[in-house]
């Protein structure tokens, strides 16, 4: 074999080593962010099954209980309500009870009651007393149920959480940058003695920073493109595995991962190509042998 053909086959295998280097460290990065955002996605799921609980007087009638659904729909806090009758709680309670209530009182003890699902920026214990304050002065309303502990012990268990994912993100995103910086540093250091020969020969910095910076963006693109495939598949899987994922993974959460991997895929393999370059254009030629 020629030493034209060994030049080459390096050549080839450093690029291949550079793309599985690069996509591997994009995967890790596309899944710190996929996690990040699903996190956020589901406590925002959580508090938004928060369950404020309207008691309707026993004189209301139909078209007071619609004029109050309107009204709640009207609310900024308001994300979703459900109408309960009170043959439908006394059918509930019958079920959970085993037992029917009206049968030994002689008549149905429960009353008709919205059953209000807030919007998860309001699921917080001062919000949640400012609304049911506001809520029992309305006519329709004898009583407003929430539960301020739950409310509570959820925010604060959230807030812990989110605490701890913004490290463990923060801490993965760094290792990510480092391992970038390292492949594309590797692979400019081993054409070192070419950046130098070109320097001498009176090549502008610019002209010389050009090959190594397509280069790498081709190496960034195509990692990207792979990791996207391969992080695509991962929630493809996990969908057709339980349907129930699709309310934390969303397309927004998928289509903001695959746009991170593409940035991070270009934007990182080119920064670090440029600042590596100019570190070897700025060394004397005792230093390329250190």
């Amino acid at each position: 074999m020629s030493k034209t053909s060994s030049y080459s086959l390096f050549g080839r295998m450093q690029w291949l080593t550079s793309c599985i280097s690069t996509t591997l460290v994009l995967l890790l990065l596309g899944l710190v962010v996929l996690c990040s955002l699903s996190a956020y996605r589901l406590s925002e799921a959580v508090r938004e099954n928060l369950v404020v609980t309207l008691i309707l007087d026993d004189d209301v009638d139909s078209t007071a209980t619609a004029d109050l659904m309107s009204y709640l729909a009207l609310q900024p806090y308001s994300r979703e309500m459900t109408l309960v009758s009170a043959e439908e709680a006394l059918a509930e309670q019958t079920e959970a009870m085993g037992t029917d209530p009206s049968d030994f009182l002689g008549q149905n003890p429960f009353t008709a009651s919205v059953e209000m699902n807030v919007c998860s920026e309001y699921a917080q214990p001062d919000s949640l007393e400012v609304i049911a304050d506001e809520l029992r002065l309305l006519w329709q309303v004898s009583d407003v149920v929430y539960q301020p502990e739950l409310a509570e012990s959820l925010n604060s268990m959230l807030q812990r959480a989110a605490i701890v994912l913004a490290v463990l993100a923060l801490l993965l995103t760094f290792v990510s940058i480092v391992l970038i910086n390292n492949t594309v540093r590797l692979s400019v250091y081993s054409r070192r003695f070419i950046i130098h020969t070109m320097r001498l020969v009176g090549a502008s910095w610019a002209f010389i920073r050009r090959p190594f910076l397509l280069r790498s963006m081709a190496i960034g693109l195509v990692a990207s493109v792979v990791a996207s495939a391969v992080l695509v598949g991962i929630v493809e899987w996990m969908l057709a595995y339980d349907a129930s994922v699709a309310t934390v993974i969303t397309r927004q959460v998928t289509a903001v991962m695959l746009g991170a991997v593409f940035v991070s895929g270009l934007l990182l393999t080119l920064v670090c190509t440029w600042f590596s370059v100019g570190r070897f254009l700025r060394m004397r030629e005792s230093e390329l042998y250190k």
